[in-house]
């Protein structure tokens, strides 16, 4: 490249990267800006299947692989069926997103590709200078989605949970599944002193993906999390099947602020900037979100420390990590209940922090008193 500085820069082609590229990309306001994408990979392949859920139509609706309306939340002493609206889940995989961002690249003059590897990433005072092995770029806009766990892992003031699971894509010889309802989570499984779950998206009536999955801090043997399958598949009566696909993922759920390593040239995006939410692990729906409040943000000019995400649903995310890396055991039971006191709307608001206090303070009291006591404790912690 004859001229190695941009306006902006992105390190990193995975979601994050892309989901703010492409808004970029949709903006008047960036259309003559240069704008780089470094990736070290080609991305082509259906390697992330991103669930959630949206009130309305949005950006990527043409690419779902399927939508629906109704969800089914299962426990011991729990079984609840319930609509969706003005919710639908939606599941998207990312052949699809990467070749429509990718073509959007193709198209826009003032978006340059790179396939190269990062070394480094250094502030040179109002810019960040870009190492690559295929040479350096500079930036006063440096957004980093390259996650590097070694801060998170090195420190104890901040819990560390993931959310782990292996999912299997399966095609049944008979019908077995209601195309129309997923099952958000079945904890009748044996929990073995975790919080443990299964998770089925129907595509049709003999396609589904089901994943074993688990929010817990340590990773399990890949036997285990495709025994869990099968033995889930055995107790619904599913005996043949073929499996089409196999997924596999790893996401850390904490509040650790990630944002103290951002600076006025330097932003960490996606899970390289704590955008996953910690107290569920989802990250597609944040992540569109908070790129959102970054496009608007860049209007302004200011350095990129300056841009905030954390709010008292932050806070929130904190003290339920806290309870549920104490107490993993308990973690079903803090679901179930949660479900069972509260409306399945209700919960999704909150989890999509559009909730009043009045609601969260509700929410807070619909725990049992033992609950409320850990909940109670680690406020104390936090606060003193």
């Amino acid at each position: 490249m004859e001229n190695p500085v941009f306006d902006y820069i992105i390190c990193g082609g995975g979601g994050s990267g892309l989901l703010l590229l492409y808004a970029l990309s949709e903006d008047p306001f960036f259309s003559k800006k240069d704008i780089l994408l470094i990736e070290k990979e080609s991305k082509n392949t259906n390697d992330r299947t991103w669930s959630f859920w949206e009130k309305k139509e949005g950006a990527f609706e043409g690419l779902l692989e399927k939508k629906w309306d109704t969800a089914n939340f299962l426990s011991s002493s729990v079984s609840l069926d319930f609509e969706l609206a003005p919710y639908q889940y939606k599941m998207l995989r990312s052949k699809g997103f990467y070749k429509t961002c990718h073509e959007k690249i193709e198209r826009q003059k003032n978006i340059q590709y790179l396939s190269a590897k990062i070394t480094s990433i250094t502030n040179e005072g109002i810019t960040s200078k870009v190492s690559t092995n295929k040479g350096f770029f500079s930036s006063k806009n440096v957004f980093n989605s390259v996650f590097d766990p070694t801060a998170l892992y090195n420190q104890k003031k901040y819990p560390v949970l993931k959310q782990h699971f292996i999912g299997w894509f399966i095609k049944t010889k008979s019908e077995q599944f209601d195309p129309n309802k997923i099952l958000f989570m079945d904890f009748n499984i044996e929990q073995k002193k975790e919080t443990r779950f299964l998770y089925v998206l129907p595509l049709d009536s003999k396609n589904a993906l089901v994943e074993y999955t688990l929010f817990s801090a340590n990773l399990l043997e890949k036997k285990e999390y495709e025994e869990g399958i099968q033995s889930y598949l055995k107790n619904q009566g599913i005996i043949e099947y073929e499996i089409k696909e196999k997924e596999q993922g790893n996401i850390p759920m904490s509040s650790f602020p990630f944002d103290q390593f951002n600076t006025s040239s330097l932003l960490n995006i996606g899970t390289a900037g704590g955008w996953t939410k910690a107290s569920t692990g989802f990250t597609f729906m944040n992540t569109t979100r908070n790129v959102s409040k970054v496009v608007s943000f860049l209007k302004t000019g200011k350095p990129l420390n300056r841009f905030n995400i954390k709010n008292r649903f932050s806070f929130y995310d904190l003290l339920f990590l806290d309870v549920l890396f104490k107490y993993n055991s308990q973690g079903s039971k803090l679901f179930e209940r949660m479900f069972e006191k509260n409306t399945p709307l209700t919960i999704f608001r909150f989890l999509d922090e559009k909730t009043s206090f009045v609601e969260e303070l509700r929410i807070a009291s619909s725990f049992s008193l033992r609950q409320i006591s850990w909940f109670l404790m680690a406020l104390i912690r936090r606060l003193f």
